[in-house]
């Protein structure tokens, strides 16, 4: 498929044209968009492909003041998109779900280039994108108050439900597409306008992302894009936060920065939704089906070189059937990674050495390796991102590896005897974000749900899901607050109380 006419190109031979006549500035750098129009920020910088470490392009990030000019965009295109009618919202999601559909070959190019994504992750969660689009566009004229009975006689009571105004989305580069409408839809479907600001290493993504909603009909300064260099993170994001016209926001990220920027919203008395790390487990029970549950926890552990909040960490068999699990997973595992394929590839050579360490570190502290090979997958290299998938066994308590979450494509196995054991196991840590368990026995299944402190258990499936009708966030340092369903969409709603004499 040919780049679509809203896409920045590349192409340093003159000037090229959006659907809303904006120019994109062809001198191979990634504009910002602020109140419809593309502007090249001041603090440029490199966007490396992450498997040569080559430049792709370069990035014109933003500085506080385009912060604080992105902001009054959407401030002042808030009051109109406020009062735009359901149905009008709906046709503009319709439209933008639709354009991400005839994109995707073009979107899964950019992802690629950026993140080093494999097609079939890049397909999956474009087509996430598209159902949370769709659900989305549904739910537009749910938005509704109440009339509860008053105490008082002869007096009536109204519940209105009203957005916020102006909301920050801050974004991760691990899923784009998903993560990024999400940040935005609930909050543009419920009357609010937005500003995202997206991650350094994926800018063109966001671009992209951003560019539907403006070739669908979104109008000028009710959604704009920034992203900035890593040493403007602070003022940029404390002058968007501090901004008395930003009413609320969201942040999807490492629980690490998640800290730091709850505090900047507590500080300015902000509400904020979070969705931080995870340390997911899945729970292996004697009867379950061991072929599926290998099969689950190898895309699970491995599926986008592990980088997704929700990747499987932590595998937690009964010891019955260890030994025939392993071996299921050993076989799952070298089917998908066998000797003809290349090593997943992690974004940065920054967060491969992370997860190295983390995996070296449990070894020598006496850890067996269950899968893969530690000489050739731990070699340290400061410019190689590649990483091959690997398996531990007998990781200790108090371990880096058993406290952490590696964000890799490493995975640590234990046994248990007592389904109490295993949810031990499986709830000794800082995080809370998903689970899942593998049985024949519905009953418990749903009995260990219960007792996950998690936000998502997924019965005889993978940890990684995202389905876009369901609320989804965590527990524990994993966040608070819920994306998607209708607790997304209440999330930017408020309720104000109106009483009257009758």
């Amino acid at each position: 498929m040919a780049p679509s006419t809203s896409s920045y190109n590349g192409n340093t031979n003159g000037v090229h044209k959006n659907g809303n006549g904006a120019s994109l500035i062809n001198d191979n750098t990634v504009p910002l968009i602020i109140g419809g129009k593309d502007v090249v920020g001041p603090a440029s910088f490199s966007v490396n492909n992450p498997v040569d470490g080559r430049e792709l392009w370069k990035a014109g990030g933003a500085s506080v003041k385009e912060a604080v000019q992105a902001v009054e965009a959407a401030e002042a295109a808030f009051p109109a998109w406020s009062r735009t009618k359901p149905s009008a919202r709906r046709d503009i999601f319709l439209r933008a779900a639709e354009l991400f559909r005839e994109r995707i070959a073009e979107l899964t190019d950019f992802q690629q280039q950026e993140t080093a994504a494999d097609p079939v992750f890049v397909g999956w969660i474009l087509g996430l994108t598209v159902d949370n689009l769709k659900e989305v566009a549904g739910k537009t004229a749910l938005v509704a108050g109440s009339f509860p009975p008053s105490e008082d006689a002869g007096r009536g009571a109204i519940v209105l439900k009203e957005p916020y105004g102006v909301v920050v989305g801050i974004t991760p580069w691990n899923a784009p597409w998903p993560l990024g409408c999400r940040a935005v839809s609930h909050a543009l479907a419920a009357g609010n306008t937005c500003v995202l600001k997206g991650p350094e290493l994926a800018p063109r993504c966001y671009h992209a992302l951003v560019s539907v909603f403006r070739d669908a009909g979104l109008p000028d300064g009710v959604l704009n894009l920034l992203f900035h260099r890593p040493q403007d993170a602070a003022a940029v994001t404390e002058a968007l936060i501090a901004h008395p016209a930003v009413k609320k926001l969201n942040f999807t990220g490492s629980t690490a920065v998640g800290r730091i920027v709850a505090a900047m919203a507590g500080k300015h008395l902000k509400p904020i939704i979070t969705e931080l790390g995870g340390k997911a487990s899945a729970i292996i029970l004697a009867d379950a089906d061991l072929e599926r549950a290998a099969a689950a926890c190898t895309m699970g552990a491995f599926q986008h070189a592990g980088q997704v909040c929700m990747s499987t960490e932590r595998i937690i068999v009964h010891k019955s059937i260890v030994d025939d699990f392993t071996a299921a997973f050993k076989k799952s595992t070298s089917h998908v990674y066998g000797p003809n394929s290349s090593n997943p590839v992690l974004v940065t050579s920054m967060g491969a050495n992370k997860t190295k360490r983390l995996v070296k570190a449990a070894i020598d502290d006496g850890a067996d390796v269950v899968l893969g090979d530690a000489k050739e997958s731990l070699q340290p290299n400061e410019s190689s991102t590649g990483m091959q998938p690997i398996a531990l066994a007998n990781v200790k308590k108090g371990n880096q590896l058993y406290e952490n979450e590696s964000f890799g494509p490493s995975v640590a196995i234990y046994t248990f005897e007592t389904e109490q054991e295993a949810l031990e196991i499986a709830n000794d840590t800082i995080y809370g974000l998903s689970g899942s368990v593998f049985t024949t026995n519905l009953t418990a299944g749903l009995r260990i749900a219960r007792g996950y402190e998690t936000g998502a258990v997924h019965i005889n499936a993978m940890t990684i899901h995202d389905e876009s009708n369901l609320p989804h966030g965590g527990a524990k340092a994993s966040g608070w607050g819920r994306f998607t369903g209708i607790a997304g969409l209440e999330e930017y709603l408020r309720s104000k109380v109106v009483t009257f004499d009758e």
